[in-house]
């Protein structure tokens, strides 16, 4: 027996100012905050023992929030202090995530935004199959160096032939 396609819950995301971060998200996607910032510490209480399994025993505190999307995806944004940038934020021959995608019809206004908020645009817009879908890409990253690709159509269409 086959298994059923399971839905994605969410990402979480570190930011160096988790303020900042949940500026950008929700004026740039509208995404909307469901649980307001918070602080977690290394403690006995439960969410600080749970944290303790994730991260180990070599951690005071940090900050979370939680956004989430208009299709309810949800957004797990951290602050944690000491919080270090990486010497190369996209180092996609590494295993791991090395970015998420965010689907609107308008990429190129997307972009501009993206930009005014003091994202980067990483590479021209370009089409994903020029002369047989009317689909676009972009990848960017947001003002912390979190990187992501923008799509005007869903995964589905993009990638499922005939289904255009």
């Amino acid at each position: 027996m086959y298994p059923y396609p399971r839905s994605f819950s969410h990402i979480g995301l570190s930011v160096p100012n988790l303020e900042k971060a949940i500026e950008f998200y929700t004026e740039l996607f509208g995404w909307y905050v469901i649980m307001e910032p918070s602080d977690v510490h290394n403690d006995d209480t439960p969410v600080g023992q749970m944290c303790r399994d994730v991260f180990g025993n070599d951690w005071e505190t940090f900050r979370i929030a939680h956004l989430s999307t208009g299709d309810k995806i949800g957004i797990e944004l951290f602050e944690f202090p000491h919080q270090e940038d990486p010497e190369n934020n996209f180092e996609y021959w590494k295993t791991g995530i090395f970015h998420f995608c965010i689907q609107d019809p308008n990429i190129e206004d997307v972009v501009e935004k993206v930009k005014a908020k003091g994202g980067k645009q990483r590479m021209p817009i370009r089409e994903y199959y020029p002369g047989e879908k009317p689909y676009k890409m972009v990848y960017v990253e947001d003002p912390f160096g979190n990187v992501f690709e923008i799509y005007t159509h869903s995964y589905e269409l993009t990638y499922s032939k005939g289904a255009y």
